[in-house]
């Protein structure tokens, strides 16, 4: 059983090392570091507390916010999904992403008071 899944991820890793470009694989980094983010603000609040809560909603809210915003932009810049954003270049979709970065961040900063 733990050899097939050991094969499977070996497999998975293989082709996204082959097939996938560097910009997607720079988008998924920071995916990755951004659900990591987070899960310790999350396992921070429940073993340590949340005693300044507006605190720790918004580096939450603000990480998930930063996720979603990241999986748009990584579903606009994918060549396979050209044909749904064929409107939006990847260049429009960057800028997209920064700005709405930008409202979130404001949003989160005006939140923690």
């Amino acid at each position: 059983m733990s050899a097939s899944i050991v094969t499977v991820l070996a497999k998975f890793y293989e082709e996204y090392a082959k097939k996938t470009s560097s910009k997607l694989k720079l988008i998924d980094a920071y995916l990755l570091y951004i659900l990591l983010t987070g899960i310790v603000q999350f396992l921070y609040c429940c073993l340590v507390g949340s005693f300044p809560f507006n605190s720790f909603l918004s580096g939450f809210i603000s990480c998930v916010g930063s996720f979603v915003l990241a999986a748009c932009l990584r579903l606009q810049v994918n060549p396979e999904n050209k044909g749904q954003f064929e409107q939006i270049s990847p260049e429009r979709a960057f800028a997209d992403f920064i700005f709405a970065h930008l409202v979130l961040h404001l949003t989160v900063v005006n939140f923690i008071g």
